[in-house]
């Protein structure tokens, strides 16, 4: 009688072991399919980047013209956009920094109070 309840107890113990073990290994096949794919992606990246520093070292990358383009409409549309939209005329904007520059820059020096150079 005793061997037969052993019997059942190592059945029972056998059985939710590789119940355990069937669910673990689902979720680890998961883990490692995330891994694969990100390993994938990150060596896609420096693939990328590779080439390209290897392109502009031999001198066939033209994407200089390309920035150099987008920089100049960029520089375009923010001085229209400027213009249309400033809170006020050209001539009372530049009266007003004329005189801040003015005030600013015309002060007359104070006389040094220290005992440095001297």
């Amino acid at each position: 009688m005793r061997l037969r309840k052993e019997s059942v107890l190592l059945n029972v113990l056998l059985g939710t072991g590789l119940y355990l073990l069937d669910s673990m290994r689902d979720r680890l096949s998961e883990g490692m399919d995330d891994m694969r794919s990100r390993a994938r992606d990150t060596y896609d990246t420096a693939s990328d980047r590779v080439s390209r520093a290897s392109d502009v070292i031999r001198g066939q990358d033209h994407r200089f013209l390309s920035t150099g383009a987008a920089i100049l409409i960029g520089v375009g549309i923010g001085t229209g956009l400027g213009i249309l939209l400033a809170p006020a005329s050209g001539e009372e904007t530049r009266g007003s920094l004329k005189e801040t520059m003015k005030d600013r820059f015309s002060r007359a020096k104070e006389p040094a109070t220290g005992t440095y150079g001297a």
